[in-house]
């Protein structure tokens, strides 16, 4: 062997074990990217909502037509029974007084999940996205203002924007797909985006939330788990979550059933209608949200051989 090609063999060896890392401008093994872009959309959705819902005439007038078709309780709608209004029932959580020990509960469940499953890294970031989903929406209900810009009467005026009660539901469905079994991730995922459907349309037919501010209170869980998956570390960071094609089908059209019983009223087919339609809309977007994005791969350019 002559001293030319002494050198050659080990460093070979050291590239193809790994322990060397690749010279600049060679060939290397592929590395995951994964996509920021569902953030930048899911933040630009919210602020959308926001702007013309709230921060815009039209926007309000329609919003608060829907608050004067019928009436404004919640007597006439299918749900009532189970909102926790009625004097002596249980309410379908977290509606009502229901919201924080459905809360607690959650981020037990998730404590226990992160422990049993060793998962650190997604533990951490399920927490994180419940408590900056719930946190947060305190935090923009008393500092995002809505100017009253149509002279409307004052029990039209209370900022609800994002709702409270929808943005439990869709935080915690996002927090379990953190930190759930990637074998049961899909049916953990379809399990909550029923919950969403119908607790965000029944948070608009009750009278309690506009149908902007449960699409705003679902935008902004989606934000925050967009957020933690791009940041979570390659090996912690959940893969795309891949359903069969009959489950995503079926998810969708009971989520639709779901979302048109629970705002379904006997006094306004129109406000019916809209509220079973927000409620959807808000499943359809937490389903699309843990669906995510498979990462992709970049490899290195090969340098050109002279």
């Amino acid at each position: 062997m002559t001293q030319h090609d002494s050198p050659t063999l080990p460093a070979h060896r050291a590239g193809a074990s790994g322990q060397a890392p690749d010279a600049p401008g060679s060939p290397g093994p592929s590395r995951p990217a994964r996509p920021w872009m569902p953030a930048l959309l899911y933040t630009l959705g919210f602020l959308t909502v926001y702007l013309l819902a709230v921060c815009t005439p039209w926007g309000q007038r329609a919003e608060n037509a829907l608050f004067g078709l019928g009436k404004q309780g919640g007597e006439e709608a299918w749900i009532y029974p189970l909102s926790g209004a009625e004097y002596g029932s249980t309410p379908l959580p977290p509606m009502e007084l229901s919201a924080k020990p459905t809360l607690m509960v959650g981020l037990a469940v998730i404590v226990v999940l992160t422990l049993v499953r060793r998962c650190w890294w997604p533990g951490f970031a399920a927490l994180g996205v419940v408590v900056l989903t719930t946190g947060g929406n305190e935090v923009l209900k008393s500092t995002l203002p809505r100017p009253d810009l149509v002279g409307a009467p004052a029990n039209l005026l209370d900022q609800g924007f994002p709702s409270g009660h929808t943005s439990i539901p869709a935080a915690l469905t996002l927090a379990a797909v953190l930190v759930v079994s990637p074998r049961i991730r899909p049916y953990v995922a379809t399990a909550g985006v029923l919950w969403v459907a119908c607790i965000a349309a029944a948070s608009a037919t009750m009278g309690g939330h506009r149908p902007g501010e449960v699409l705003g209170a679902t935008l902004l869980a989606c934000v925050w788990y967009a957020l933690a998956t791009w940041l979570l570390p390659s090996a912690a960071a959940p893969g795309a979550t891949r359903s069969p094609r009959a489950l995503t089908v079926v998810t969708l059209t009971v989520a639709l059933a779901v979302a048109l019983a629970s705002g379904a009223r006997d006094d306004t087919l129109t406000r019916s209608l809209v509220s079973g339609a927000a409620g959807f809309i808000c499943a359809a977007l937490v389903r699309h949200a843990a669906a995510g994005r498979p990462a992709r791969t970049a490899r290195r350019t090969p340098p050109a051989r002279g």
